[in-house]
């Protein structure tokens, strides 16, 4: 009875062990079995015949609209406005005046300097013939003939100052919003209005540091603005003298070639820049490219198989990308079901392009 129940106790030590056993190989079994499935099972994909087509590569940026030119109304002296000039919105011409400060006291001090030339020219008149007889030294000539200079450099200094009260536009344009009122003391602190050269207009944008090379001047951009279907024009006529170092962008200044009333400074443009452009360049779905590590694959089919090829790419648009090495035209690539798909996997096209 004792060796029959200690047999007892052994069978069931081992059960478990045995149990877990079996267990274990009969998962392995099924494993190696998916795994043979897996390899025999035939992937569904579509394909792409590699193809020679003209491919430009078009760059799209955010630009704005500027006036041409544009400036800050501000008096050059502090003084008392009493005459203003400005209505809102309106075009002025070049030179016309805008804002006259108080210069009375200003006028009256020219009319006392030009009496005073008046009299020392005359003096100086005199003064001459008398040198001529040899009536007055020439000591005293050349003191009166310096008093006539004197009485001249202080007109001109205080026409000068006079000049400072009149606040004129400095080119043709646009007056903006009117921030000071008739009769208000003003200094150069205070900004009076606006002046903006609107006729023609400025478009401003930045390009990566990669296409600075390619931002010259007389270079042709075009651009759309925001509620306009027309695309416009603008031609580059300077760009920035380095990238900055923390956008590492370039920005770039157009002159707008067309004019419009859809056109307005401010506005947002979307500036679309033709950057390469190949007549024949050989190319595939963009989606057909898988990026590695170090470099690019495409899965090349033939004849229900696929090997994963190393391609250099170039330029790209929204659906295409320029292969420049690695596959020739003819070739048939993958385009679906790249994730699923290994070197020794079988392959059936249920559609070819």
């Amino acid at each position: 009875m004792h060796i029959k129940g200690k047999n007892q106790l052994i069978i069931r030590l081992l059960l478990p062990v045995l149990l877990i056993s079996c267990y274990g190989k009969k998962k392995e079994a099924v494993a190696n079995n998916s795994r043979g499935n897996s390899n025999n099972l035939t992937i569904q994909a579509d394909g792409f015949i590699v193809r020679t087509k003209s491919l430009s590569e078009n760059l799209e940026v955010p630009g704005t609209l500027l006036p041409f030119e544009q400036t800050e109304i501000r008096p050059e002296i502090t003084g008392r406005i009493v005459k203003l000039n400005i209505t809102e919105g309106r075009f002025v011409k070049k030179g016309d005046l805008l804002v006259k400060l108080f210069d009375d006291d200003l006028q009256a001090q020219l009319k006392k300097l030009q009496v005073q030339l008046a009299i020392s020219q005359k003096t100086a008149e005199r003064q001459s013939e008398l040198l001529k007889i040899n009536g007055i030294s020439q000591q005293d000539y050349d003191l009166s003939a310096l008093q006539v200079s004197n009485n001249k450099a202080d007109i001109e200094s205080t026409g000068v100052a006079i000049s400072k009260t009149e606040i004129r536009a400095p080119f043709d344009g646009k007056i903006g919003l009117r921030n000071i009122s008739m009769g208000a003391y003003v200094s150069p602190a205070n900004l009076i209005t606006t002046i903006s050269q609107v006729n023609q207009l400025k478009l401003q944008f930045t390009v990566p540091e990669k296409y600075s090379d390619v931002m010259t001047t007389g270079r042709s951009v075009a651009f759309t603005v925001s509620g306009a279907k027309d695309k416009y024009n603008a031609g580059i006529i300077a760009t920035e003298s380095s990238v900055d170092a923390d956008t590492r962008t370039l920005k770039v200044k157009a002159v707008v070639k067309d004019r419009s009333s859809a056109l307005t400074p401010g506005a947002f443009a979307k500036v679309i820049l033709q950057m390469n452009h190949d007549d024949k360049a050989v190319i595939i779905p963009t989606q057909a490219i898988i990026p590695q590590a170090r470099n690019k694959v495409a899965v090349v089919y033939h004849s229900g198989k696929v090997k994963f090829q190393v391609v250099t790419t170039g330029i790209r648009d929204s659906s295409f990308i320029q292969i420049t090495d690695g596959l020739h035209p003819g070739d048939t690539v993958v385009t679906t079901g790249l994730m699923s798909i290994r070197p020794d996997n079988k392959v059936a096209l249920s559609k070819v392009q």
